[in-house]
């Protein structure tokens, strides 16, 4: 079995075709095209908010595309359980839209940052991470400019807490752009909207140096597969 998953494009998005290929190609999952305005997930079972410059990043990154129409849908499906992975630009747009606390701000030291980096595996019982094994470190590369994590301390207490940190940079060192607490990636109190800076789809290929992503992606294909095995036993 496999799972059908929609990859979202704005105008501006530059990682929906990665994201297309690494889903099709190298996870072997179904896979379908949403466009911004689209009114409907054409039946998807994960949705995937690409990496990019979703409108041209005017008044501040994902801050537009939270009103896009397709994202009207997004948030409906999200809060009916479906699980929504958004990636770079994505993480930014669900934190604009609400599905994810905190915000992404210009990287500590001001620049662009294009990069492998290790990450780990800070919760591996969840739809995204069932694969990996917990304190996995994983090569993974960035590509951003506004992906400095932060929240309120409130906030930062519960993340740590619940275990929706899902995923930080291996150490200070490797940390590419002074997100808080070395924040990598995260899950909303139901784990079913993850959000991360780093690019599994550009992480799919030996040929682009890692293939540490599939597992990513498989995770959430078995976590589907299972769901509809069970609902069908």
């Amino acid at each position: 079995m496999t799972a059908r998953f929609g990859v979202v494009r704005f105008p501006g998005s530059n990682c929906d075709q990665d994201a297309y290929y690494s889903l099709r190609d190298a996870a072997g999952q179904e896979v379908e095209y949403l466009w911004h305005d689209d009114q409907s997930l054409k039946g998807c079972d994960v949705i995937i908010i690409p990496g990019g410059f979703s409108y041209g990043d005017y008044l501040r990154c994902g801050a537009i595309a939270r009103f896009s129409p397709v994202m009207q849908q997004v948030v409906e499906f999200a809060k009916a359980g479906g699980i929504v992975i958004g990636i770079c630009n994505g993480f930014q747009i669900l934190c604009e839209a609400g599905l994810l606390p905190g915000v992404l701000m210009r990287n500590e030291k001001l620049r662009f940052v294009c990069k492998h980096v290790p990450i780990r595996v800070e919760n591996n019982r969840t739809p995204l991470t069932s694969q990996c094994r917990e304190g996995q470190t994983l090569s993974i590369p960035v590509a951003h400019g506004e992906g400095r994590y932060v929240c309120d301390d409130v906030t930062l207490d519960r993340l740590r807490s619940s275990g929706q940190i899902i995923f930080r940079y291996a150490d200070r060192q490797a940390n590419p752009n002074g997100s808080m607490d070395d924040i990598a990636g995260i899950a909303n109190e139901t784990f079913n909207v993850f959000g991360m800076m780093p690019h599994p789809e550009r992480a799919c290929d030996p040929a682009l140096g890692s293939r540490d992503g599939l597992a990513l992606f498989r995770s959430v294909s078995e976590h589907i597969c299972c769901t509809v095995r069970s609902l069908c036993a």
